[in-house]
């Protein structure tokens, strides 16, 4: 339990802004409507970020302690308030050409103002994500240097075939699909996200991979650290793609920005905490098809972020699928484990 422990920390201190925020506003039962829509948001979080937490335990299990304390300290800093709140925010002040200030006002005391501003952009910003995770997917599910295959010589065949490459390829049909779906007015918007989305996977990846070839030089120190900042990077807006999906979804329970941001925050807490554990307690190496299931939900989560460009797609089959992914990579893996002692 040691390493939710600050997760539980910061859960009571959020819960009880909460309640104070919800008691300010509307007495006794403003501060229970506040408490209880907190919680279910951070249980919200949590579901749809699971597979998240796996894939940031697989880069973050190579990272020193000190890289791995920086990832569950500032990291979780730029997490809650810079991709669940201040991003937001400059989404809503680009859209209206407003000042910070005057739409952290605007969703304050008009909510659904700006709920209707940040949906209004929920085709460009999911066409960005939707873009961004499809690449983290198809990149994994091509390296050929893979020893295991979840799906056996199906997975092996398509890792040999696969290259960076067809990935891209790949993921840019996938967004001019996009394109075809939205309205007119929002053709050129939409294609330029999903463009951006890949072209910041590449941005990020050539970053990590410049930084990383540094390692072998001399002078170990700064190389080191560099590595770690290229990987930083990485995670940073890994979690920036499913985040604001997250946020997004938040507006369907309500409309108080500050209950959103709390509630959100409550759960990327307990993402981070368990981030870690996966990484001290090795569980990525005991149940080894744990990333493939991840992997596979992030695609699937990459695919329902690209078609929610036009359809609705509920978040509860958002949550479940992911979970479907790591459920049977669970089972998969248990069964290989029994397997091999055999």
């Amino acid at each position: 339990m040691k390493h939710f422990r600050i997760s539980f920390i910061v859960t009571i201190v959020l819960m009880a802004l909460a309640g104070w925020w919800g008691y300010d506003r509307g007495g006794a039962s403003g501060l229970v409507t506040a408490l209880w829509i907190t919680a279910v948001l951070g249980v919200m979080e949590v579901s749809l970020s699971f597979d998240n937490a796996v894939v940031n335990a697989a880069v973050l299990r190579n990272w020193n302690d000190y890289w791995q304390k920086l990832f569950l300290t500032v990291g979780i800093l730029v997490a809650v308030f810079g991709m669940r709140l201040l991003f937001p925010l400059l989404i809503v002040s680009f859209a209206t050409d407003l000042g910070l200030f005057d739409v952290w006002t605007m969703a304050l005391n008009t909510p659904d103002e700006y709920s209707r501003y940040l949906t209004g952009v929920h085709a460009e910003v999911s066409a960005f994500g939707g873009a961004f995770l499809m690449l983290v997917f198809l990149n994994f599910l091509f390296d050929d240097d893979k020893e295991l295959h979840w799906l056996g010589w199906l997975e092996e065949k398509v890792g040999e075939l696969g290259s960076e490459g067809l990935s891209i390829l790949l993921t840019l049909l996938g967004v001019l699909a996009c394109v075809g779906l939205v309205p007119e007015f929002k053709k050129l918007s939409v294609l330029m996200s999903g463009v951006i989305g890949v072209a910041v996977y590449v941005a990020v990846d050539w970053i990590s991979g410049l930084l990383e070839d540094e390692e072998h030089d001399p002078s170990t120190g700064v190389a080191l650290a560099k590595g770690g900042i290229g990987g930083f990077l990485y995670l940073e807006v890994l979690d920036a793609s499913f985040s604001f999906d997250g946020v997004i979804g938040a507006f369907a329970i309500t409309t108080d920005v500050v209950v959103i941001m709390l509630g959100l925050a409550i759960g990327a807490m307990f993402v981070r905490s368990l981030t870690v554990f996966l990484v001290h307690k090795g569980t990525l190496d005991e149940f080894v098809f744990l990333e493939h299931g991840a992997h596979y939900a992030i695609g699937i989560l990459a695919l329902i972020m690209l078609a929610s460009v036009k359809y609705h797609i509920p978040e509860w089959f958002t949550g479940l699928s992911g979970v479907a992914f790591i459920l049977v990579s669970l089972w998969s893996s248990v069964r290989h484990r029994n397997l091999a002692a055999e």
